[in-house]
């Protein structure tokens, strides 16, 4: 399933995109999509149930804007470093084990929503990620197979950064990727069920036009399920976090000088294969 999330940003409600293209309202099938959803597979079956017999009624999408695909996102955890072509082309080693950061929940905004530059940001930079949804709670989990079944699905994320915050400025990276807006997450929350391979997706992102990264979640060192299954050995996931999991060669940090990076009024488009398209334009904040 599609599940989405639109509406005036804070008075979103549930949806669901059928396999025509048709918007189909949830909302007197359930409260919201997110943790407590994700976790109910009674609640879960209802709405397959009803998307099969057609019983959903249809939304008008003109003008509707989409938001966040889940609501009361616990945690992000961020893997970063975690494609072979995005080590490369920064000069890193790989990693010996994945790199763990996190970003807090409200920097999420709606996949065509407007993403500030900083104030006295000089190297805002993009990063086209594979979200991943947690479905059950993970705990000392024993193996990536164990990791890809406790997750309830996935959905496109852009991984915005500041990186003179983030490398610059001192401490850790927090600084450079926790700016309001650094975020966007979606347009949907594809469930498990249709990305039978989650290391055999697409990820392009573009700016103002122009193709800047063209990768593939098979270049990941540690994928999808190992990166769960790593993740809850040190903190706990539960249903309705989220867990980054990197991004592919081509940010503006990888550029020669003068590198590219992010400015008020450029256009930046992503996507990943089968789980939609993103279009945010540049403000200053």
């Amino acid at each position: 399933m599609k599940l989405l999330r639109v509406g005036t940003a804070g008075r979103e409600r549930p949806a669901l995109l059928d396999p025509d293209g048709t918007l189909r309202d949830l909302s007197g099938l359930v409260a919201d999509i997110d943790g407590t959803l994700l976790a109910d597979e009674d609640a879960l079956g209802r709405i397959r149930t009803a998307a099969a017999a057609g019983d959903l009624p249809a939304l008008d999408a003109t003008g509707l804007r989409i938001g966040p695909p889940l609501a009361r996102i616990g945690k992000i955890v961020c893997i970063g470093l975690n494609y072979h072509d995005h080590a490369r082309e920064t000069g890193a080693e790989p990693p010996a084990e994945p790199v763990v950061f996190l970003k807090a929940p409200d920097t999420v905004v709606g996949p065509d929503d407007t993403v500030l530059i900083p104030r006295g940001s000089v190297k805002t930079d993009w990063e086209v990620e594979l979200a991943v949804v947690i479905g059950r709670t993970a705990r000392y989990l024993e193996s990536a197979e164990e990791g890809l079944a406790h997750v309830a699905g996935y959905a496109v994320a852009h991984d915005v950064s500041e990186r003179e915050f983030q490398i610059e400025r001192g401490g850790t990276w927090d600084k450079g990727k926790n700016c309001e807006t650094f975020n966007p997450l979606g347009p949907w929350l594809v469930t498990a069920d249709e990305v039978p391979d989650p290391q055999d997706l697409s990820l392009r992102l573009w700016v103002n036009g122009e193709l800047k990264q063209d990768g593939t979640t098979a270049e990941q060192i540690f994928p999808v399920g190992e990166v769960v299954r790593y993740v809850s050995r040190f903190m706990t996931l539960y249903p309705g976090d989220v867990v980054n999991t990197g991004t592919p060669a081509g940010v503006a940090m990888g550029h020669p000088e003068p590198k590219p990076y992010l400015r008020a009024g450029d256009v930046v488009e992503l996507e990943v294969t089968g789980l939609g398209r993103q279009r945010q334009v540049l403000a200053q904040a």
